[in-house]
């Protein structure tokens, strides 16, 4: 198939090239090369192109930037995914769209299914739940795809700062009271490159099984990697005020992918044993980290 990724250059993106490349002829767009607010550009990237899928993983994802830059969160998130998802159904592409936990509150103290009500509780989780709503308006043969806590071998993560941090001998405080689910970037493209084979449309939540706190997280790294001497606090989210609010357990289950064919996305500590153990060096050694 013909498949136009948007976001190319992130790290899911750049994960979706690595997973699809050898399957389908692939179109992916870094934001330089295509500003997803704009929609006379988004037309014509989409007929130029005619891609028989599109997965817009484009995305504003600076959490906090986002209370004082709404504007710019709306514009792609919001907006950018309208564009996207107007010319998908104009051309009968399919389009994943690729969304958050951060659509929901927290307030539910247990992991969140596919048929929970959404409730954002910062613009970042706004901007992105209209983006879930424009797609299921505009475009019939959709899949919505929320994740959470992303990581892999592209860029900047909780994962390679924790490493730095780590090896660096930096004292660390970790929060022990905000619950999500870790999720490898790698194993989330591999999750869109099964539906994208599919005729299963609807809302997905793509994220590694289980759950764990971010000092559970920070923790499973350093003992994996058998990091000595490091100084880390267990403290509350309360030491760390910032200016977006975020949900105390956003831990997502994912009950919809059993049953249709695809692989459901193993459990987060195995996931994340492959990543320091396989991925990331390898990435060190290619210099894949910029």
């Amino acid at each position: 198939m013909k498949v136009l990724i948007t976001g190319a250059g992130g790290q899911l993106g750049r994960d979706l090239i690595r997973v699809l490349a050898a399957r389908h002829e692939l179109h992916a767009l870094t934001r330089g090369q295509l500003d997803v607010g704009d929609d006379t550009a988004v037309e014509a990237v989409v007929n130029r192109i005619r891609p028989d899928v599109i997965i817009h993983a484009a995305a504003y994802t600076n959490v906090d930037g986002a209370e004082s830059e709404a504007e710019a969160a709306y514009r792609v998130n919001s907006a950018g995914t309208w564009h996207m998802a107007e010319a998908a159904a104009r051309s009968g592409a399919k389009l994943v769209y690729v969304s958050t936990d951060y659509v929901f509150d927290g307030a539910k103290g247990a992991p969140y299914t596919e048929g929970d009500k959404p409730n954002p509780i910062s613009v970042y989780g706004t901007s992105k739940l209209h983006g879930e709503k424009f797609v299921s308006m505009l475009c019939e043969r959709h899949f919505i795809v929320r994740t959470s806590w992303l990581y892999g071998r592209s860029g900047s993560n909780f994962v390679t700062k924790i490493i730095e941090k780590a090896r660096g001998a930096s004292p660390m405080q970790m929060v022990g009271d905000v619950f999500g689910s870790p999720t490898y970037s790698y194993d989330l493209a591999e999750l869109i490159g099964q539906l994208i084979e599919t005729e299963h449309y609807g809302t997905y939540h793509g994220s590694n099984a289980g759950v764990c706190t971010r000092y559970q997280f920070a923790s499973e790294i350093i003992e994996f990697l058998g990091i000595p001497d490091v100084r880390m606090e267990q403290v509350t989210a309360e030491a760390f005020p910032l200016p977006a609010a975020r949900p105390q357990h956003s831990a997502l289950a994912d009950t919809e992918i059993h049953g249709i064919g695809v692989t459901p996305l193993r459990p987060w500590k195995e996931a994340l044993h492959h990543f320091l153990q396989a991925d990331w060096p390898a990435a060190q050694d290619a210099g894949d980290r910029q």
